[in-house]
């Protein structure tokens, strides 16, 4: 469980990755991913209980565990009482996609993670995340996404990969800028479409710039410089998803 949590490495040979606290571990068993090992400390309530007992019925290796066995096992400094490990299971593509996510360069797991959990929300099909980023399923990342990995296909690609399939569906491909192009309410994002969301440091690369076919901006008050690229992406993908429900 310690090297799932700390080695992206790990974690690719294994297939598998670490969940933590009740709320993720239903997530997993309601999303049908099964459990390579679950430990849990007697102290659980009902709700946890209820989990153990659900993947017990799936055949799960189930173990309780002490306080400090838990602590050892844990990404955080305080264990919420369930660590599962999760075989990865890969989510399909759709034959044609129509909204596509691509975070560029993101490598500060929070913010990663609260963009997979705002994609899934705003209706994104996929998540295409270029080489360079943080780890999709790096323990940070998954509990900021919510359960985001069980309901959202999350592709790790090369950019080679993404514009062929992006080419392939015929996608307009916007990018976030933080003060060039258009408005990003001026817009017209009602058809298949990628956005591209860069990093917190410096922004997308430029392999994002030149497959980018046409690029948006938030206007923000005087004075401020930027947001926060996963409060950024928030406002962007709902405005997809705004306009598509009220165009």
């Amino acid at each position: 469980m310690r090297s799932l949590q700390s080695d992206p490495a790990a974690r690719r040979e294994a297939g598998a990755f670490v969940v933590e606290g009740v709320r993720l571990a239903e997530e997993a068993l309601a999303s049908g991913w099964p459990a390579q090992l679950l430990l849990y400390g007697d102290d659980l309530g009902a709700r946890g209980r209820k989990v153990v007992d659900n993947f017990l019925a799936q055949g799960a290796p189930v173990e309780i565990a002490a306080e400090h066995v838990l602590q050892a096992a844990s990404d955080t400094q305080a264990p919420q009482g369930v660590l599962a490990v999760i075989e990865m299971r890969s989510l399909p593509l759709p034959p044609a996609l129509d909204f596509a996510f691509i975070p560029d360069g993101v490598r500060d797991p929070g913010n990663l993670g609260s963009m997979l959990r705002t994609a899934v929300a705003a209706g994104v099909q996929a998540a295409l995340i270029p080489r360079g980023a943080v780890d999709a399923y790096a323990p940070k990342v998954v509990r900021a996404a919510m359960g985001a990995h069980f309901h959202l296909p999350i592709a790790s690609l090369a950019w080679e990969e993404i514009a062929i399939l992006l080419s392939r569906d015929k996608m307009q491909i916007y990018l976030a800028d933080v003060a060039a192009g258009e408005p990003y309410y001026h817009c017209d994002l009602r058809g298949p479409l990628a956005l591209i969301v860069g990093g917190e440091a410096q922004g997308a690369g430029e392999a994002a710039r030149r497959l980018a076919h046409a690029t948006l901006h938030i206007p923000m008050a005087s004075g401020v410089e930027s947001l926060n690229a996963a409060a950024a992406a928030s406002v962007l993908l709902f405005e997809v998803a705004r306009q598509r429900a009220h165009p």
